[in-house]
């Protein structure tokens, strides 16, 4: 069960659960004290701690990991500079060794760099007890929807065959949704594109007079991006982002 506010850190509880540890770990977290001082508070008072596992990562990357004598086994996590990976009732420890390993050296997002620690894990016998669910939480100060909070991604999958798959589909569609484009992405609209422009545009069921992507091609454009929910997309300097393109490219018809 994950906690998490931007700015702060991240709280991870697992095992028999006690859910008290991710408002109390974020509150002590908040108050200045480090990952390994606030599981000790968090444990020393809990006698059911020999049960429990927790994880914590602070806004500064320390990190630490707590897991409990009498978790079942195989129990165990390892916690380094910015993250901290733990899990129960696993195929063995090479699961979280690798969910570790593949964190560190993988490229990207953050949100791309736990799907690939997911998948690593998975990959060296995941939980013993097979595939079901998966989760994404990543929270940034002012990085929700508009600006009004910190929930940045907070995707599950609670019962799927391919749970982490899933996951990975579910995260890209976020990304077209709320993600800004990266410059790389921004293209010019020429007299070519502008043209595919139009004609995918007429296939989505809108009316365009010609095939010059022009200030009505311009306003039909923004409308489909409105009705579709990628209005965070919306461009008016003659470009598009390759995202955006991609998408018009691949629309069906509802």
């Amino acid at each position: 069960m994950p906690w998490a506010t931007g700015g702060v850190g991240a709280v991870a509880t697992q095992a028999w659960a006690n859910t008290t540890y991710g408002p109390r770990g974020l509150s002590l977290l908040e108050a200045g004290h480090d990952p390994a001082t606030v599981i000790e508070t968090l444990t020393a008072s809990d006698e059911q701690r020999d049960q429990r596992q927790v994880g914590i990562v602070d806004c500064k990357g320390r990190s630490a990991t707590f897991t409990g004598v009498r978790c079942m086994d195989w129990a165990g996590g390892v916690a380094e500079p910015s993250f901290a990976a733990q899990g129960n009732i696993l195929a063995g420890p090479s699961v979280v060794d690798e969910m570790a390993e593949t964190f560190k050296r993988t490229r990207g997002c953050l949100a791309d760099r736990l799907i690939a620690s997911l998948r690593a894990g998975q990959a060296a016998g995941g939980d013993r007890r097979g595939k079901q669910s998966a989760a994404l939480y990543v929270a940034k100060p002012n990085g929700g929807y508009g600006g009004f909070n910190d929930r940045y991604i907070d995707l599950r999958v609670d019962d799927h065959p391919e749970p982490i798959d899933e996951l990975a589909r579910i995260l890209e569609l976020h990304k077209l949704y709320f993600f800004k484009p990266a410059l790389e992405d921004i293209l010019t609209i020429d007299t070519a594109l502008g043209a595919e422009i139009c004609e995918m545009l007429r296939k989505t069921g809108r009316s365009l007079p010609g095939a010059k992507f022009d200030d009505i091609a311009q306003r039909v454009l923004v409308e489909f991006m409105h009705t579709e929910n990628i209005e965070d997309r919306v461009r008016s300097d003659g470009t598009i982002d390759r995202q955006t393109l991609g998408y018009l490219r691949s629309y069906q018809r509802r």
